[in-house]
């Protein structure tokens, strides 16, 4: 795919990458190591560290994904979003996408400070320094893999479960094994995206079955007119033939009901009422969709809620003890 292409088809992915890379070109040209860049720079350009970002900066949980700890860091982020974001972009549509990415991210710092601040506590642990997208992206792989669960295509192309598995398995292991790595980042984010797509999955759910229902109705309301038509032909033919060959009809006269023709005037009333009651079926057949579309967003926003009570909940515990040491 082209950058022309990526541009077109996941916008948000294009503007994600070139914020990398124009972030960590700022950095390097303001005399930031490529390669090794000392925590001092890391904390003035916007990373992750418990005492500032439970303390005055918690726009510190946004920021740091943005930011990259050297190149080989920077080229691996940027080859995980291109990778995941040109497929589930168009799958979730940009702003699903571009939520469900920073909220993961968001989710994947605040599990960070909070095992952080544990360790602290018990005494096994004290404040580090995190920074990188790899919890929103691993955010988007766990949203894949629930969209490969449920079926979700994207340009008519079903994602392969296993494969998806296997990747994020690999990365998760990869955490583990070398030191160093943000894994409570890597699994805050994996779970949030998880939950988010969940809502995601739903949806599609109860969009193909309205879709299916609304397929029903229309051969359902097909079958009738045909077989409508048919009878009103043949009654037509009967009653011109047989019937009214010598009378003179105009649209006021009465009939009685054994000419027949009575039959024909109600059979069309009945379709009529047939088609008015189908027409209300298949709207309110839509309906659930529409109302459905509201769940990704409302859970989307319950989540935000919880990151902000968390956040304060951390914070609070944080004032105390340093209330309590002075």
């Amino acid at each position: 795919m082209t950058i022309q292409q990526l541009l077109k088809t996941a916008p948000v992915t294009t503007l994600l990458l070139v914020s990398f890379i124009g972030l960590f070109i700022m950095q390097v040209l303001t005399g930031v190591d490529a390669n090794n860049p000392s925590t001092e720079a890391l904390l003035k350009w916007g990373a992750n560290a418990l005492p500032f970002t439970m303390g005055d900066d918690p726009w510190r949980l946004v920021s740091s994904a943005f930011l990259h700890i050297g190149l080989m860091h920077l080229l691996f982020n940027g080859f995980a979003m291109y990778f995941f974001g040109q497929v589930a972009e168009p799958m979730f549509g940009s702003a699903k996408f571009l939520a469900l990415f920073l909220l993961a991210a968001i989710g994947g710092n605040l599990l960070n400070s909070y095992v952080t601040w544990q360790g602290i506590l018990e005494g096994t642990g004290q404040p580090g320094i995190s920074a990188g997208a790899s919890g929103g992206i691993m955010g988007i792989g766990a949203a894949l893999l629930i969209a490969a669960v449920f079926k979700i295509s994207v340009n008519g192309l079903v994602l392969n479960l296993k494969s998806l598995i296997l990747i994020m398995g690999i990365n998760l292991v990869y955490g583990f094994a070398v030191p160093g790595i943000d894994n409570a980042g890597h699994i805050g984010g994996a779970v949030t995206g998880l939950i988010i797509a969940l809502a995601i999955g739903i949806v599609h759910r109860q969009r193909m079955a309205a879709i299916m229902q609304t397929v029903a109705i229309n051969q359902s309301h097909y079958q009738a007119n045909t077989q409508t038509t048919t009878q009103n032909n043949y009654q037509t033919s009967y009653i011109d033939q047989s019937t009214i060959s010598n009378v003179d009809l105009d649209n006021n006269a009465h009939f009685d009901d054994d000419t027949g023709v009575n039959l024909a005037i109600n059979t069309n009333a009945n379709r009529v009422h047939i088609i008015d009651q189908e027409t209300i079926e298949q709207k309110t057949a839509v309906k659930p969709a529409f109302i459905w579309q509201l769940l990704p967003w409302l859970v989307m926003l319950l989540i935000s809620i919880g990151f902000v009570w968390w956040w304060q909940d951390i914070h609070q515990q944080i004032v105390q003890v340093l209330k309590a040491v002075e």
